[in-house]
């Protein structure tokens, strides 16, 4: 039997970044609040705190790919993210598929009633859940 591990997941966005902290013993998350970013950029320090806090065993990265499997533009800027990640933490860091996660988690916010802006009230956090869990899933 391989020993429990945990695992904090980001959903990359320019304005926003979605995390959730998972571990495999149940193969479940929860979600975080999200980063803010400009353009990207968080701030790091708040990075550091959160790996300090958490102690995860892996950084995963959500990679927006377009529904062929190519990757788009946006996901550039998500691999550089996580290449960031891991030269600011040496924690291996994974780029997740996470095509349709956005979309589910819009789905999930709608039935807790979100109604509005998803830039005012971002789903970034749910993506990241859904994301991890779905990782976590896929090893057990």
């Amino acid at each position: 039997m391989s020993k429990p591990f945990t695992a904090l997941a980001f959903d990359f966005g320019t304005r926003s970044i979605g995390l959730a902290f998972g571990q495999s013993l149940t193969a479940s998350a929860r979600e975080l609040p999200p980063l803010a970013a400009k353009d990207g950029k968080p701030d790091w320090d708040k990075v550091q705190h959160l790996i300090n806090e958490w102690q995860p065993h892996y950084l995963l990265v959500g990679l927006p790919l377009n529904m062929d499997g190519t990757e788009s533009e946006f996901g550039a800027r998500a691999r550089k993210f996580g290449q960031r990640l891991h030269g600011r933490t040496g924690l291996p860091v994974e780029m997740v598929d996470e095509r349709l996660s956005t979309r589910a988690a819009k789905e999930e916010a709608a039935e807790r009633g979100h109604r509005g802006s998803y830039a005012d009230n971002p789903v970034d956090s749910i993506a990241a859940r859904i994301i991890l869990e779905d990782w976590l899933r896929a090893r057990s």
